[in-house]
């Protein structure tokens, strides 16, 4: 597996690739700190692409779009302590597979990153949460059927129904508890819910459906 990592701090560079050596037997990496660095990066052969957001010479995100209209079946992940929902929209909106948070976890970058190579989008919480208006109600879901959910994520909606938290949820299915967040924000998505609390209201008509 082929990946590059895009980030003007070395910390976040080896801290990265540290994590993602897990995910194959072998993994390569090609790092760069700028942005003439990643406009001069062979991108063809690679399997992902890992994205800080602000890097010396680049100008908003010019350097992503760029990258993404150069090697357009590319999976693109960009990472960022920036947390404008408009950006982020923007990024997605444009192509991009998914926006990690410098705030979150490894866990869930790993789960998040294992996710977009699977062929998943991830969207972060923030996004989940600026879609609704204050005080807005979930999406109603018409219909008998179950939302558009993996089966992972039906296992994690049925026990979140059933009130656990995320590390009794991940101890169930045997699973980490980033992964397990990165289901419940596709949840939240999938539902138009906010919060688990709204997730739980908006699936009670599928609780036949989960039970």
């Amino acid at each position: 597996m082929n990946i590059l990592i895009a980030d003007d701090h070395v910390l976040v560079l080896e801290a990265v690739q540290m994590k993602l050596r897990g995910l194959a037997a072998t993994v390569d990496f090609i790092c760069v700190s700028d942005a003439a660095g990643l406009a001069a990066a062979d991108c063809a052969a690679l399997d992902l692409a890992v994205v800080d957001l602000g890097m010396p010479g680049t100008v908003g995100c010019n350097h992503i779009l760029a990258l993404r209209g150069r090697f357009p079946a590319l999976p693109i992940i960009v990472l960022s302590a920036c947390e404008d929902a408009a950006v982020v929209r923007r990024l997605l909106d444009a192509g991009v597979r998914g926006f990690i948070s410098k705030t979150d976890s490894s866990d869930i970058m790993l789960a998040a990153v294992q996710l977009v190579l699977s062929g998943g989008i991830y969207v972060p919480p923030l996004i989940l949460w600026s879609d609704q208006a204050p005080g807005a109600a979930p999406a109603a879901q018409g219909g008998a059927g179950l939302p558009d959910l993996t089966q992972r994520q039906i296992d994690v909606l049925r026990l979140l129904v059933r009130g656990h938290s995320n590390k009794v949820i991940a101890r169930q299915l045997d699973i980490g508890e980033g992964t397990v967040k990165v289901h419940v924000a596709a949840i939240f998505r999938a539902l138009g819910a906010r919060n688990r609390t709204e997730a739980v209201a908006s699936a009670r008509h599928l609780i036949p459906v989960l039970d």
